[in-house]
């Protein structure tokens, strides 16, 4: 059949939103089988710009197989409200013109609550893409963009099952809920076999990769969240952690710019060894798989990381008081160790000692998640999203 003689589709294109990086690994296998569907269901991917490294943002993209955004906000950093108004500001011209059938957002950052207000007040359909978890912590930001999306999304896709026993004691209906999977999981599978040595990323960036043939292995660390890195006893204590683990093994420290930034303005030294330390910019999706999938373990405050690791079977402490991710470590390799010294060098001794979580791969993280949410979205968007 010519392209001239596809039928048109009978309904109005999806319009795809994704804000920061997270959102790519969680976009990119979505409009796969958006395209794979049978018919193919229409998207326009729009990016508002929250989060932009233009160094890394090409390749981040290929390494994906991403396709570049049809439009992109340009929204740029800013406090929260500041930033979540201005995406709004910039996204209802996009709701006007493009006349979609549904908007579909994907996690929890500022654009996700931001997109979905202009769409519920245009009376366009929201599906939300890892609908349901819950952090119980009111002082993450990202918990208040995911409560709030949440009660107003009209489709919800979950990514474990405990996410809907959260949704149904909100008072969310259980036909608005479906359990499909999870996406990142599909990214993750994808680019396996794709990912970047770990020896050719040392080198990169200059750093002997010997460091990673230590008898032990080597450790994979990155701190990013504010209420790690942004006040400085906090920060000084995780610091001098991560030292005296990186006595024990090496440690690759993916460092964030904000814990660089604030690591300068202390005045904070130390993991300065290049024997012990090797301290690289933020790395590409395809370099950080293969540095992950080789550790013997990984220290993070990362909630992706959470999961990327459940899913590679490799042992994770996470650096923070509560996760929304329970089911890594409830089923996966994930152990929550807060920022207590003593939880964190138990949780890296256990490990060096055979004892780590061996874990399993929770159910629907198969690679499959995002044909579910694209066989599940068609029939809905042609009841009208309901």
């Amino acid at each position: 059949m010519s392209v001239s003689a596809v039928p048109p589709s009978p309904i109005g294109p999806v319009i795809c939103v994704v804000g920061a990086r997270p959102n790519f690994m969680k976009m990119a296998p979505i409009l796969r089988a958006l395209a794979a569907h049978q018919p193919p269901i229409p998207a326009l991917l729009v990016h508002t710009g929250q989060h932009y490294d233009h160094g890394m943002s090409h390749q981040l993209f290929e390494d994906l197989r991403l396709p570049q955004p049809d439009i992109n906000l340009e929204v740029g950093s800013g406090s929260h409200a500041v930033q979540t108004a201005e995406v709004m500001r910039r996204f209802e011209p996009v709701i006007d013109q493009h006349k979609p059938s549904c908007v579909l957002v994907v996690g929890d950052v500022n654009s996700t609550l931001a997109c979905t207000l202009v769409a519920v007040k245009r009376n366009v359909p929201v599906a939300h893409v890892e609908a349901g978890l819950r952090s119980y912590d009111r002082k993450m930001p990202e918990e208040i963009n995911r409560v709030l999306t949440d009660q107003v999304a009209d489709r919800l896709y979950t990514t474990e099952r405990s996410a809907a026993d959260n949704l149904l004691r909100e008072g969310i209906a259980a036909e608005r809920i479906c359990f499909t999977g999870n996406v990142m999981i599909d990214s993750l599978l994808d680019s396996r076999e794709r990912a970047r040595s770990a020896a050719d990323t040392l080198r990169a960036h200059d750093i002997d990769p010997a460091l990673l043939h230590h008898p032990k292995g080597y450790a994979v660390v990155t701190l990013h969240r504010p209420s790690n890195v942004d006040d400085a006893a906090t920060l000084r204590a995780l610091l001098e952690t991560l030292d005296t683990v990186s006595r024990q093994l090496p440690l690759v420290f993916a460092m964030h710019p904000r814990t660089r930034s604030n690591i300068e303005r202390f005045g904070l030294g130390g993991l300065t060894d290049p024997a012990r330390v090797g301290v690289l910019p933020p790395q590409g999706y395809l370099e950080m798989v293969g540095l992950m999938a080789g550790a013997t373990l990984v220290l993070t405050d990362s909630g992706g990381l959470q999961e990327e690791t459940t899913a590679l079977g490799v042992p994770c402490l996470t650096m923070r008081e509560n996760t929304e991710r329970p089911i890594t470590v409830e089923q996966g390799t994930n152990t929550m160790v807060g920022r207590d010294r003593a939880a964190i060098l138990t949780g890296v001794d256990d490990i060096l000692a055979g004892r780590g979580k061996r874990g399993r791969v929770p159910e629907f993280w198969d690679g499959r998640a995002a044909e579910r949410i694209a066989a599940d979205l068609w029939p809905w968007l042609l009841a009208g999203g309901h």
